[in-house]
């Protein structure tokens, strides 16, 4: 028995957890103009990049594509699909992993606050590049992400229950 489903949900919801605490992170972070060490460094925001864990189609039970090539066949009156199924190499989707985490590339917000006691001698400060909303969405995005994966795991363990009763 296969229990690819699993780790295809599992790896799921360890990416989409891993983005709820790299968001949650940005967010937290949305004012920080200073480093751990109390150096006048704005925080950067980071973004979780994703990337699929491929096998190939054919590797398993359950390779789930492959084409019908129908061919014509003259001396046959009725219509009808006559024809030869074709599996190739193709690469299926196992799941996904985070590649990594990396710092966004958005230059620093100024803002113009002469009174805040990181302002430059031109009276801004450098904040993060973070936009608060934007960020909700995406814990949102995230967090919906993860409970279909949760979905997912349930309705795959429901099934194998439901096998093992019979």
């Amino acid at each position: 028995m296969s229990f690819s489903s699993f780790d295809i949900s599992a790896s799921g919801l360890h990416a989409q957890r891993l983005r709820m605490d790299t968001i949650s992170s940005n967010i937290a972070n949305v004012n920080t103009t200073r480093d751990e060490n109390g150096n006048v460094n704005p925080y950067i925001k980071k973004n979780v990049v994703f990337k699929a864990v491929y096998d190939k189609a054919t590797s398993g039970p359950d390779f789930p594509f492959g084409g019908v090539h129908p061919e014509y066949n003259k001396e046959t009156e009725s219509m009808g699909l006559k024809g030869r199924i074709s599996f190739d190499s193709r690469n299926v989707s196992n799941g996904v992993e985070v590649q990594q985490i990396e710092e966004d590339k958005e230059p620093y917000k100024m803002i113009y606050d002469p009174s805040h006691p990181d302002a430059d001698e031109e009276g801004y400060v450098k904040m993060p590049n973070i936009n608060a909303v934007t960020e909700m969405v995406n814990l949102m995005v995230a967090s919906r992400a993860y409970e279909a994966n949760v979905t997912a795991a349930e309705a795959a363990k429901s099934m194998i229950r439901s096998a093992l009763q019979i």
